[in-house]
């Protein structure tokens, strides 16, 4: 049974020219699909066609990232549905949400920044409900605020996925009574992550994802060096170990998942 990188973006090793080499480590790896994540109008194309060349190995979700959000995004937005009209279409709205990590340092402008990431997450979150696709979640700093506008938004939280799980398990707990749930990075592999680890095991293995947020936050033991989707074999590794139940149950676990999830 293969695995399921659930969160990835490909789309620098694209331009570099070294996707072959990616996707072939991935498959030997014993990963047998990926889901490339969408951050603004840039890749959303690029997605699509990978997707077509490469089916069954490569889908994708297409979003506007906060981090993304500036004064115009409305204009790239209102493109962002007519990627649902297309072959193939994407398999969730993502990644969208809250980021207030990458904030500028002024106040007003933190505070216009906001405002233009709360309206654009609404919008991301109007466009899945009434597509009912899949939401990737991005949230950084802003849990509550996440939480507070996706039970505003009428969205079917069963199809919510905050990606790169990296809150403790009272926010797990948040998530399992709405039905909702966290996916789960290389960052659980490091050290200092009791708290992601004691969310992980607060979720259980019914809805337990794995990705690596590649080329970001590569797990151990090469913490340090550019992530990859083969790399979520540790991550995998890991998290049988943490679950106490073989690898394979546990990539077969975590791939039926992600199919139900996404509709691979």
């Amino acid at each position: 049974m293969g695995l399921i990188d659930t969160h990835t973006h490909l789309d620098t090793f694209a331009r570099r020219g070294e996707l072959p080499a990616i996707l072939q480590r991935a498959q030997a790896a014993g990963v047998e699909s990926m889901v490339a994540i969408g951050t603004d109008a840039d890749d959303w194309s690029l997605y699509r066609d990978l997707a077509r060349q490469h089916p069954g190995l490569v889908h994708y979700a297409a979003g506007l990232h906060p981090c993304s959000v500036d004064a115009n995004w409305a204009e790239r937005f209102v493109q962002l549905e007519k990627f649902w009209q297309d072959a193939p279409p994407p398999v969730a709205v993502g990644e969208i949400g809250f980021d207030r990590y990458h904030l500028p340092k002024d106040p007003a402008e933190a505070a216009r920044v906001l405002s233009w990431q709360r309206e654009a997450f609404a919008a991301g979150l109007a466009l899945a409900r009434r597509l009912d696709c899949p939401v990737v979640i991005h949230s950084r700093e802003a849990f509550r605020e996440c939480v507070v506008m996706i039970d505003a938004s009428g969205v079917d939280w069963r199809k919510v996925v905050f990606h790169c799980f990296s809150e403790g398990p009272g926010e797990m707990e948040e998530l399992n009574k709405r039905g909702g749930r966290g996916s789960f990075t290389g960052i659980i592999t490091y050290k200092n992550a009791d708290a992601i680890r004691a969310a992980a095991l607060a979720q259980g293995l019914d809805r337990l994802m794995l990705e690596t947020d590649a080329p970001y936050l590569t797990p151990m033991p090469h913490r340090g060096k550019p992530n990859e989707p083969a790399f979520v074999r540790h991550t995998a590794e890991f998290c049988a170990q943490l679950f106490q139940i073989g690898y394979d149950r546990l990539a077969e676990i975590t791939a039926r998942n992600a199919r139900t999830f996404f509709g691979l």
